[in-house]
């Protein structure tokens, strides 16, 4: 039986609760009362993992630059192609933003592990139809969800993907090598599935604009599991890369300024006169100034040198002695 020796009386409990309304009894006297609480749900992963998404993105601009030049040597086809920073979302949510008819498929990148989508937009495969017949590429159908690709659209399918899979292969060489291979194709995102409805998924998108109010997405959607495993050579090729390209710049630069044109002066002294002075002054005039133990070598107005003056042959010369500190 409980022990109810120490619970309160109805008149203790009232004056209690009057003496918390009033603010005579504190109530925020227990320990990490300032604690922050933050709610995390651990049946899903956490979207600020470590994950580099810089080498992500350095690969989607070499996939950019591959795509472009395979879409015009294959379908003859000139677009503008721009890539959006990469996103990572639930794979729900992605899912959401899609409206059938698209031509999706699920690939393998091996030795990769796992799934990934390629989704490409119904209007830029009719651009391209229309491209590659000799058409203006401006085409737009208004297309039933339902309605599947005729066998030549699907042709254009077939030949834009492999552009894609060799573009994506050479954007992803100097990470790693992978071979891409299709595995399932539809026109209904319904009946594609690369994840769990929870998982997260790293998005990349990619606009392509044929002129002529022609333009759509293409969206390559690697699952955020697949690429954990190698996230940290990843992040090796990126600060790897960096300095190649911090010594590219170095080098360009170099290159770029080794020819520029200085203007060079070096001057023997320097005295203070007033106007007057300056103003009386006549030819053959002698006038006096303390001489510095060197020349200075100026470029641009900058002095850089101590140096002396002298002959070299029948030329006037002068020789560098000291360098100057920027103080001097």
């Amino acid at each position: 039986m409980a022990d109810t020796d120490n619970l309160l009386s109805p008149e203790e409990l009232e004056a209690l609760t009057a003496g918390i309304e009033d603010g005579s009894i504190e109530t925020d006297t227990g320990l990490n009362i300032s604690a922050l609480a933050i709610k995390h749900d651990i049946t899903n992963e956490d979207r600020s993992l470590s994950m580099n998404l810089t080498a992500i993105n350095l690969i989607n601009e070499r996939f950019v630059r591959e795509f472009r030049v395979g879409l015009l040597d294959v379908l003859r086809t000139t677009a503008k192609v721009n890539t959006a920073k990469a996103e990572i979302m639930a794979i729900q949510d992605y899912m959401k933003t899609l409206e059938a008819p698209l031509a999706l498929s699920s690939i393998n990148l091996h030795p990769l592990r796992g799934l990934s989508m390629v989704c490409i937009e119904p209007d830029i495969i009719f651009a391209c139809l229309d491209n590659f017949f000799s058409g203006f590429g401006g085409s737009k159908i208004n297309l039933q969800s339902d309605r599947a690709f005729t066998p030549i659209e699907s042709s254009i399918i077939n030949i834009m993907t492999n552009i894609l899979f060799g573009s994506l292969q050479e954007a992803w060489a100097p990470i790693m090598p992978v071979r891409c291979e299709t595995v399932a194709s539809d026109i209904n995102p319904q009946f594609i599935e690369i994840a769990e409805e929870n998982d997260l998924v790293i998005v990349n998108r990619f606009s392509l604009d044929f002129g002529d109010g022609a333009s759509g997405d293409i969206a390559i959607v690697y699952p955020y599991g697949m690429l954990k495993p190698v996230r940290d050579l990843l992040s090796s090729r990126v600060q790897s890369g960096e300095q190649e390209t911090d010594d590219s710049w170095r080098n360009n630069l170099r290159s770029a300024t080794i020819d520029a044109e200085l203007e060079v002066k070096v001057v023997l002294g320097e005295l203070e006169t007033t106007f007057k002075q300056f103003n009386q002054a006549k030819e053959g005039d002698i006038i006096f100034f303390k001489k510095d133990d060197y020349a200075r070598l100026l470029v641009r107005n900058v002095p850089l040198f101590d140096t002396e003056i002298g002959v070299q042959g029948s030329q006037m010369a002068v020789q560098v002695i000291n360098a100057l500190r920027p103080e001097d």
